[in-house]
């Protein structure tokens, strides 16, 4: 029997600050990785959550978004300690992060300071910006996480300040908010799955909260329909109301 083992790992980091230039990494360090763990829409527990001495200074506007002080990374590893760690962790697994470039550029120099000819892209089976997913779910509204937490009435009161295991955490519950049509979707046998062990430190987490489900308002119901008026009067067919045009041979039938 074949087992689908749906292996999804949300991260998040936390730097020493960002460049005015747009190059994220160019002259800044990571000095926070968390990763949390879902297979199969499960979250498992095993995390991965790791502090980092940069070997320069946190700026000072960086300080009061992340509140990690230069004090408290003095005895803290260096990326090069956990490098092979983290790169076992997220091997061939699907990465899903918010704004991915900012993360992934990071990491990726990260990595090539140690002159290791690896890139994040190759060493996962995919990488999903939920940045990117969001705007097109939600054009024209803000989609910060924290927007996205907010929307989805998501608990967020154990996050002060940024935490990059506390983003992760949260990412990963608006991710399968955003995603939650695909909920009644199984091609496991719990039972096989568990008992056999084929997903090695997998714990099961008994109590998951249901799934919130947002029904349109009047109100939204008729946006909606104006907005599909719109698409008509601009474009002469509207797909969203069954209409369509299939052209065979040069002839179009509608």
């Amino acid at each position: 029997m074949t087992i689908i083992c749906n292996r999804q790992i949300f991260l998040d980091t936390e730097t020493t600050g960002i460049n005015k230039s747009g190059i994220y990494y160019e002259g800044h360090r990571i000095v926070e990785i968390g990763a949390v763990e879902i297979i199969n829409r499960r979250p498992t527990g095993n995390n991965f959550h790791k502090y980092l001495n940069p070997g320069r200074s946190v700026t000072d506007e960086s300080f009061k978004i992340h509140g990690i002080s230069n004090d408290f990374l003095t005895n803290k590893p260096t990326f090069s300690e956990i490098a092979k760690e983290l790169i076992d962790y997220i091997r061939g697994a699907e990465l899903i992060i918010h704004n991915a470039l900012f993360d992934i550029d990071f990491i990726n120099h990260e990595l090539s300071q140690l002159k290791l000819d690896i890139k994040i892209e190759n060493i996962c089976n995919n990488i999903i910006d939920t940045l990117k997913m969001s705007r097109k779910l939600f054009p024209g509204k803000k989609n910060s996480l924290d927007a996205l937490c907010l929307r989805y009435n998501i608990n967020t009161n154990k996050r002060k300040l940024h935490s990059a295991i506390l983003d992760a955490q949260m990412l990963s519950e608006v991710f399968l908010m955003m995603t939650s049509g695909q909920l009644s979707l199984s091609f496991v046998n719990k039972e096989i799955f568990f008992e056999k062990k084929h997903v090695k430190n997998f714990k099961h987490v008994a109590k998951i909260p249901p799934l919130l489900v947002i029904m349109a308002n009047e109100k939204e119901m008729l946006n909606h329909e104006m907005t599909l008026d719109l698409i008509k009067q601009k474009s002469g067919l509207c797909l969203w109301r069954g209409e369509y045009k299939v052209t065979i041979n040069n002839n179009s039938y509608e």
